[in-house]
């Protein structure tokens, strides 16, 4: 309960410390700079948007290409998977547990 009422107490307080921020934010005024160099001229031109979207639609269609070939790979595997199985159940002799137990045998005399 302890921890409870010291963790409230951490939590409103720093509620207070953001509201004084917010509240003395609008004082504060941004100093444009004449002085302003390639990269600051670069990242606010629209080229890092445009290189941005190009990406977006070379990763889009890179990763739904990798989606069909693994989609064509678990195919593959399966269908090969299918043939071992099958192969091994056409080989596997069934077995018959009644006879290992003897009691299809008992069963046979019985008839007789």
């Amino acid at each position: 309960m302890v921890q409870f009422i010291f963790t409230d107490i951490l939590m409103l307080s720093l509620g207070a410390v953001l509201y004084l921020m917010v509240r003395a934010l609008p004082r504060i005024t941004e100093e444009p700079s004449e002085k302003k160099n390639f990269l600051d001229r670069w990242a606010h031109s629209d080229v890092p948007e445009k290189m941005d979207a190009a990406f977006n639609v070379f990763l889009l269609k890179f990763l739904r290409r990798v989606k069909i070939f693994v989609l064509k790979l678990d195919n593959m595997l399966s269908k090969e998977l299918r043939k071992i199985k099958s192969e091994e159940k056409d080989a596997k002799p069934i077995i018959d547990f009644k006879e290992i137990a003897g009691q299809k045998k008992d069963e046979d005399q019985a008839e007789e």
